[in-house]
């Protein structure tokens, strides 16, 4: 069995719509390439900026490989194959007081986030973007169980994507 080294850090992000957004970046994948932790800052920020948040956040995103997703997405979801993306939104016990609401945590797969983008003829740069942005929606509540939701959702993954100046996912072009 192969042993992976987890990175872990702890990030202030500025964002103008919370007093902070806090990232606890994790890498337990040996796939390369990965994206960088300052890019995930910046989709995390992007994402969160279309959003009015008055308190400070938290939101921890894992990278990782197949097996760790596979497993998961087993557990959670009952498919027993690897996704590109999972998110498990926090709920907050009441009365404990903490310094800042905690979203939750995303679980992102580079490795088939790649496979995706070469099947789809994409940057896999961009599909990262789309998928840390897609993993905060989540997070935030939004989901695409029916049709209304999944148009919601779209919407807006679309406009944080523009912001990053990456075209529409969605389109057929």
């Amino acid at each position: 069995m192969r042993t992976k080294k987890t990175a872990s850090t702890d990030t202030m992000i500025p964002n103008n719509t919370a007093s902070a957004v806090f990232l606890d970046f994790q890498c337990a994948t040996d796939f390369i390439p990965i994206p960088s932790e300052a890019e995930i800052e910046h989709y995390l920020k992007t994402a969160l900026s279309s959003f009015s948040h008055k308190e400070s956040v938290s939101v921890s995103i894992r990278l990782v490989d197949k097996a760790e997703i596979q497993a998961l997405n087993l557990a959670f979801r009952g498919k027993d194959k690897p996704t590109n993306v999972l998110s498990f939104p926090f709920e907050m016990p009441e009365g404990i007081p903490l310094p800042e609401k905690i979203l939750g945590d995303i679980l992102i797969c580079p490795a088939v986030l790649m496979e995706e983008a070469m099947d789809q003829k994409k940057s896999y740069d961009h599909h990262v973007a789309h998928m840390v942005i897609h993993g905060v929606l989540h997070l935030l509540g939004y989901d695409h169980i029916t049709d209304a939701e999944a148009e919601i959702m779209e919407s807006l993954e679309i406009a944080c994507l523009k912001q990053l100046n990456i075209q529409n996912p969605y389109s057929l072009d």
